[in-house]
């Protein structure tokens, strides 16, 4: 990945929207206790998004990279998640939760801590936008639930694009729907391979945004806290 960062000659934000504004974790949490209460009472919560977490993510790099598809994606994450904690299950069931999941997880709108302040501190200064790999119809939702979506000119999904992060022919979907260019334009992300490896491999600036301080790239800016980005922009 290649340094370029010159924050004079930027005018547009892109910014993911799960893992980076949008906390995903906790919502899940949420989502996934809501359909165990109703219909698998005997299903620790917490246990379950322990063990969840790292699969789904795993399952997303596939799913980035069209080895899985949509379909494949909502089923396989539960299904290995309940085998690995010996928890009998039919696919039926499995199909089911997978829709109220989906169904359940936009009424959440958990963001990460300082999400609002720092999208009215950019908001006057810069044009923002999502670019995402999420399901169109989910994001929007999640967006409009949130609050968030007054302070964005574009939102960008993988769907519209017809390609996914780290797809190049995204990032260009999305500047040229903004109106902008790549030189004038930094992204903001959670994901190393789709969000600062996709971006710089364009040719635009990027900023990671590593909540857990776990990850150091050379040439490239961290962040653990999005109030940070008010000492970069």
């Amino acid at each position: 990945m290649k340094e370029f960062f010159n924050m004079e000659n930027i005018t547009d934000i892109f910014f993911d929207l799960d893992h980076t504004l949008w906390d995903f974790d906790k919502n899940s949490v949420l989502a996934f206790d809501r359909i165990f209460r109703n219909y698998h009472p005997t299903i620790d919560t917490e246990k379950f998004v322990a063990v969840y977490a790292p699969i789904n993510q795993a399952c997303w790099k596939l799913y980035q990279v069209d080895k899985i598809t949509h379909e494949e994606l909502r089923y396989t994450r539960l299904r290995q998640s309940f085998e690995i904690l010996s928890y009998t299950i039919s696919d039926k069931d499995i199909n089911e939760i997978a829709e109220q999941y989906i169904e359940f997880m936009p009424d959440n709108n958990q963001l990460f801590d300082g999400t609002i302040e720092i999208l009215n501190y950019l908001q006057p200064k810069y044009n923002l936008h999502i670019i995402t790999n999420g399901f169109a119809e989910v994001q929007e939702k999640k967006i409009s639930n949130s609050g968030l979506g007054n302070y964005f000119k574009t939102i960008t999904n993988s769907e519209m694009a017809g390609v996914k992060k780290p797809h190049r022919n995204i990032f260009e979907f999305a500047l040229s729907l903004a109106e902008t260019n790549k030189e004038n334009a930094i992204m903001i992300g959670d994901c190393i391979e789709a969000d600062i490896g996709g971006a710089t491999d364009f040719g635009m600036q990027a900023i990671l945004f590593d909540e857990k301080g776990i990850h150091t790239i050379e040439g490239i800016k961290t962040i653990k806290h999005l109030l940070e980005l008010k000492n970069i922009l």
